[in-house]
């Protein structure tokens, strides 16, 4: 593992990447004081339409994948994890700039190990998204609904374990669209935020 714990700050500053203020600078928005001020996909979806939105939501996938990829090659499915959530980790706290929620760059490492938990989580989102118009209530659903989908699938308790970690931090990253879904005040997908 001491190749693995060498390029955990490797990882990390892969998942810093500044995928949404690029694609928004792009286009000469700033993501960072726009809309909900979030970088992250679903705040580009809002302000510059589907394809920008789909741009960063693929880069930060892909942030998660290419760290769990090389984790796997080196280390296994533990490799893979402890790479994986490094770049999540460098996604949602960078050093100097507002990180993001965590969901694609989540996403794109558990599809390594999990592929079809992936892909059924990514409908039952876009399900959840298109008829409820709340992009923060279907990644909060699929998150939960994560672990517990690597528990009834009988992977190994101590995967189940850092999923669950994983969820969790992801949730946390949510804490304010959680209140503001409580309060029936969370803004739709399509709409933009002006306050």
């Amino acid at each position: 593992m001491l190749a693995i714990a060498l390029l955990v700050p490797v990882a990390w500053l892969l998942g810093t990447f500044p995928s949404a203020q690029i694609v928004a600078r792009a286009h000469g928005r700033d993501i960072m004081r726009e809309g909900s001020g979030n970088p992250g996909a679903s705040n580009v979806h809002r302000l510059l339409g589907w394809k920008a939105g789909a741009l960063v939501l693929l880069l930060d996938f892909a942030k998660g994948a290419a760290a769990a990829g090389a984790g796997l090659a080196i280390q296994g499915r533990p490799g893979a994890l402890v790479l994986g959530v490094g770049a999540v980790v460098g996604h949602t706290f960078p050093l100097y700039r507002k990180g993001g929620k965590g969901v694609a760059a989540a996403g794109g490492a558990l599809v390594v190990l999990y592929p079809l938990v992936v892909a059924g989580l990514a409908i039952l989102w876009f399900l959840v998204a298109r008829v409820l118009h709340k992009a923060s209530l279907a990644s909060l659903l699929a998150t939960i609904l994560f672990p517990v989908a690597v528990l009834v699938l009988g992977y190994a308790g101590w995967e189940v374990g850092v999923v669950a970690g994983l969820a969790s931090l992801v949730i946390v990253r949510h804490r304010a669209n959680i209140v503001r879904l409580i309060r029936r005040q969370e803004i739709d997908l399509g709409a933009v935020r002006t306050d």
